[in-house]
């Protein structure tokens, strides 16, 4: 579509840690976009980069190489390329939610306290307007005002979260790294969970990357999903098209591995063996071969490149033979 436009643009992204011959290479060759309010899911197994690149893009690593483009307000600047003081004005732009909301909350702080420390530190909400935002924000996430004199230790797990969501929100941004916010909320809390940020997000006009390992919650949520393996895009597509008709050999075992609801029913795709090899060791060419059923030659000799197959489909795949899953 003509008028979609990027508001975030990932380019050849890598991230190694360690030196020496053999670096762990988490983030390897990656690029993707992220469309101006849109919720874009990053999906793989864990060990597949997904946690590392919302942490690269929030500035909370610094990436080896690549380029990761934000266009807001007329002007594009390259995240990879900024200090953390030139970064600094950004971060009010972009927020993270984190996956343990126990974690990423101080102990020892009341929540208006929380609060209070994102407001100071962007400079917003100052004097008489500081308590009304707070309640307001608490407010926006479903909690009371009377919470924010709590401690994070008197809240329950799903309540801690909306706790960080506010946090986030509290400095008005346009774009949320939602890196695994349900995965330590029961079941029942993350279908709450889940629809607040469907709501918030239409409500403020929010961009969200929304790394998960939930296929069900991806599908229900994202627009767009990118699927990782071993620190490398496999493939790209539009939600429905991808759950419907999945194109690349990871892709189709990896949603075969979601639980089947229906006894009756039997897999199609045999599921997958062996465990991800090591990133510090990753094979060569295609880094999906030593478990891909369909591997040929060439997938050995060369690292596969992401096709455009058109209608917002991409897939790192050397085989175009391959049939589709019903």
């Amino acid at each position: 579509m003509s008028d979609v436009q990027d508001l975030v643009e990932v380019r050849g992204l890598r991230k190694h840690f360690g030196g020496g011959a053999h670096p762990v290479r988490a983030v390897d060759d990656v690029s993707f976009t992220i469309h101006t309010g849109e919720t874009l899911g990053l999906v793989g197994e864990s060990g597949s980069g997904k946690s590392t690149i919302g942490r690269l893009l929030t500035r909370l690593v610094d990436p080896t190489a690549g380029q990761m483009l934000y266009h807001a307000d007329g002007v594009t600047r390259d995240l990879a390329g900024l200090s953390q003081s030139q970064y600094r004005p950004l971060r009010s732009d972009i927020q993270i939610i984190f996956q343990d909301p126990y974690a990423s909350l101080n102990p020892r702080m009341r929540i208006r306290q929380v609060l209070a420390e994102a407001l100071d530190t962007h400079g917003l909400a100052k004097g008489e307007a500081r308590t009304p935002r707070i309640h307001e924000l608490l407010q926006q996430v479903g909690l009371r005002p009377e919470h924010a004199e709590r401690f994070p230790h008197e809240f329950s797990g799903g309540q801690r979260q909306r706790i960080g969501i506010a946090r986030a929100l509290a400095v008005q941004p346009k774009f949320i790294v939602a890196d695994e916010p349900l995965s330590a909320l029961d079941v029942s809390i993350q279908a709450q969970v889940v629809n607040l940020l469907g709501e918030l997000k239409e409500e403020l006009g929010l961009t969200l990357l929304f790394i998960s390992h939930d296929l069900d919650v991806v599908e229900y949520i994202c627009d767009r999903v990118v699927v990782l393996y071993l620190g490398r895009v496999m493939e790209i597509a539009p939600t429905e098209a991808l759950y419907a008709q999945p194109l690349h050999p990871y892709t189709q075992a990896l949603l075969a591995a979601a639980p089947i609801p229906d006894p009756a029913r039997r897999r199609t795709i045999p599921l997958l063996q062996g465990d991800l090899p090591s990133p510090a060791h990753p094979p060569s060419g295609c880094v999906f071969r030593t478990r891909c059923p369909h591997a040929i030659a060439a997938c050995a000799e060369n690292a596969t490149p992401l096709r455009d197959l058109g209608d917002g489909r991409w897939t790192a795949c050397w085989r175009t033979d391959l049939p589709t899953p019903p």
